[in-house]
Order: C-alpha cells, then structure tokens, then sequence
C-alpha cells in the first residue's frame, strides 16, 4: 500500500505566471521594446481605442475595490469613514465646485486635481510596494526592517517625481514646478540605488536572488516613469491599465477564495457572474465618465463647463478609490490575511508587514 504527501499549491495569488505578468510582466514586454526603440510619440497607437480599453480595465478594478467594501452592511459600518464619511465630503465638494464654476472660479477644481495627482503617485508606489511584500510572503523571504526602509525610501523619492512630472504636464502654466523638476529626476536615480541596495541586501541575508514577482513590479515601475517621461500623457493611458491589471488579481483571488468556500460545486458560475457585474458596472461609469475626459487635464483651468461634470466625477471615484483600499487591503488585519491567502499554506513565517496597498502599511 503506497502512500503520498499532499500536494502543497503553488505560493501564487492566482498562478506564478500569471502573477508574473500581471504584476508588471506583461508591461516590461510592452514599454521596454518600444522605450529602446527610440519613437518619440505614440502616434502608431489608435489612442482612441486606448483611451477606451484603458478605461474599461481601469473601471473594472474600481469596482473590484467597491465589492469589497460595499458588499455587507456589516462591511459599510465598519468602516463608515472610507464607505459614508469620504463619499459625503466628495460629493459637498463637487457640488460647491460646480457653484464656484457658475462664476468662472477654478480654486475647487484646481485643488480636486492636486489631491487626486497626489494621491495617484501615492497610489502607484505604494501598490507597488505591497505587491513587493505580498509575494516576497508568499515565497518565504519577507523584507527584513532595514530592507524595507530602503525600498521604500526609494518608492517615496518616484512619489514626489510623479507629482511633479504630473503638475509640469498637465497645468498651463507650471512656473516653478520647471525648476524643480531636474531635481526630481535627480532624486529618481537616488531612488534606483536605494532600492538596488535594498534588494542586494535581502539577497546575501537569504542566499538567493528575490523572486521573481518581488523584482518585477519594482523594476516596472521605473520603466512606467520612463515610458511617462518620454512620452508624456499619452503614456498615462498605457501606465494606467498596466497599474489596474497589477491590482485586479487580488480581488479576483479573494473572491475566489470565498466562492471556494461557501459553494466550491459553483465557484465557475459564481466568478463569471462576478465578472460579468464588474464588467457592467465598469461600462455604467464609462457612460458617466468617458475615458477621453482624461484629456481635459491636460487643459484642466480652460474646462469648460459642460466637461466640468465629467472631470469631477473622475477626481472624486478616483480618491474614494485610495481610501476604500486603505481599508480593505490591510494585511495586519487576520481576516484579510485570511481571505487573500486562504488557497495557499503560509511560506513565512510570519505575515507580511505590509501588502498592495496605497497608503501605510497595506495589503
């Protein structure tokens, strides 16, 4: 009579390659053949089309988020700041912004822009960040206190790029935000070194070198800079949807892990409805807010009023964006650490100190 082991799953969120591509793969495969071609424009690409498909994916893990948060009463009181609190506070907004825009005033719209620039430059590297930690868990090499420190030291330095790479491009008049920007771009290759040390580090403390997936995303997001960098928003459309595709299999997964566990006969039947309600959810905030609005920042204090509707409703989904995140993706929390990882055996010894979130320590 034989006798095996169980098979231990593989440490992936969804599979190892297709966390590999979704984390920052498939975009390497995209932006480093077209960075090292030399192309100075995006003009080869219907950016139309783009516009669109990036909004449809961008939506998509809008709504992902919302699931989370909004799928329980229990859920929404619990954490009544980021589900009732926020949402209040953004719509008072957008309405005295409307009202300040009767008069030919900008001052609310000019500050819903530089929130959502700074937020989505937090965003970024902070996702970038949690996707580093979540799966240096997942293989059992987590970021010691020092290593940590220096990556995301160097992510804090592409935040302020971000933010002033965005204000230079979009606003009419960037003034000193001219001047400042060489240094920044300075600072960017400070932040290279430093995560380059960090990572050397925690390849002589484990004797080996970081896995793959904790890798990629980091080095991705260099390459998204330097995509946004040469081509300016046009790349943005790009960026985005790679940023999105980053985020959209960890909702994916823990939806997946409930399905599993409330009725694994349907788990098939209760994801493509899933998927069918965020794709239709998608569409329904596309139709409120076509993707090609994003172009209105690029002219944001020459909006006229009849674009004025659309823009705002894109500033306030997006920063209650950063918010529900901040809630749902905490991966101190056991209960969270339990849904996202309730597929795999824990390969650390400990949770992850921080995941794929946007703001602190998250998901």
């Amino acid at each position: 009579m034989s006798s095996t082991l169980p098979v231990r799953p593989p440490p992936a969120i969804l599979t190892p390659l297709l966390d590999l591509l979704c984390v920052g793969g498939l975009s390497l495969l995209v932006l480093v053949p077209l960075l090292l071609s030399g192309v100075d424009t995006l003009g080869f690409i219907a950016i139309g089309v783009l516009a669109w498909g990036q909004a449809l994916l961008n939506y998509t893990h809008f709504m992902a988020s919302y699931r989370i948060v909004y799928r329980s009463r229990e859920m929404i009181l619990r954490h009544k700041w980021a589900s009732i609190g926020v949402p209040v506070i953004l719509v008072a907004g957008v309405v005295a912004a409307l009202m300040e825009a009767q008069g030919g005033g900008r001052v609310l719209l000019t500050v819903f822009f530089a929130v959502a620039s700074g937020y989505l430059a937090w965003h970024y590297t902070g996702q970038v960040w949690g996707m580093m930690a979540s799966y240096a868990h997942l293989e059992g090499v987590p970021f010691d206190r020092v290593e940590r420190l220096l990556v995301r030291s160097g992510l804090r330095l592409l935040l302020a790029w971000h933010v002033l790479w965005f204000l230079k491009t979009a606003l009419r008049n960037p003034g000193p935000v001219e001047q400042l920007y060489p240094v920044v771009s300075a600072g960017a290759i400070l932040a290279l070194g430093l995560g380059a040390v960090g990572l050397w580090r925690m390849r002589i403390r484990t004797q080996r070198i970081p896995p793959g997936r904790v890798l990629v995303p980091w080095v991705a997001i260099f390459v998204w800079y330097a995509a946004l960098a040469r081509w300016g928003l046009p790349a943005l459309f790009l960026v985005q949807a790679f940023h999105a595709l980053q985020y959209l299999e960890f909702p994916v997964r823990v939806e997946l892990n409930r399905a599993m566990r409330d009725a694994p006969g349907q788990a098939a039947g209760r994801m493509a409805g899933y998927a069918l309600v965020l794709l239709l959810a998608a569409v329904a905030a596309m139709l409120v807010v076509p993707g090609p609005a994003m172009s209105v920042v690029a002219d944001l204090l020459g909006a006229g009023p009849e674009n004025l509707v659309p823009v705002l409703v894109m500033y306030v989904i997006n920063i209650h964006h950063y918010f529900t995140d901040g809630v749902v993706w905490k991966i101190s929390n056991p209960e969270v650490r339990r849904e996202l990882f309730a597929h795999v055996v824990p390969a650390g010894p400990a949770p992850a100190p921080a995941v794929a979130g946007k703001r602190g320590n998250r998901r």
